[in-house]
């Protein structure tokens, strides 16, 4: 049975630090590469990073870079979002999706609320 979970969104002040976490299970989780999503209100789903299936190769939101880490451990089927310095703007359910050729999964996603 496959699962995604998100974990690890709440509520921070500006210019505080996350890390949102994304537990995998029933599949085999080093073929997939990760990709982390955010819809903020009234918003379409944005690209936020992504990580290849070894871990070797990330891509990053201009809006993020620099900012965000991704990162995926194959040994504990557990793929991370690591967010400093947040902003207001980055307030959004973030969504972790593991993908491998045309195989897709989500997970429910977990709500980040950058605020004072």
């Amino acid at each position: 049975q496959v699962e995604v979970v998100e974990s690890g969104g709440g509520l921070v002040q500006p210019g505080g630090s996350l890390t949102l976490s994304c537990a995998a299970s029933g599949f085999t989780f080093s073929y997939y590469a990760i990709r982390w999503y955010r819809q903020a209100p009234g918003k379409e789903r944005e690209l936020v990073a992504g990580i290849s299936s070894h871990g070797g190769v990330t891509t990053y939101a201009d809006s993020v870079q620099g900012r965000f880490a991704i990162s995926k451990d194959n040994a504990k089927n557990m793929g991370y979002l690591r967010m400093n310095s947040l902003k207001p703007e980055d307030t959004a359910v973030y969504y972790c999706n593991l993908r491998f050729s045309v195989v897709d999964y989500w997970g429910k996603g977990t709500l980040v609320t950058v605020s004072s």
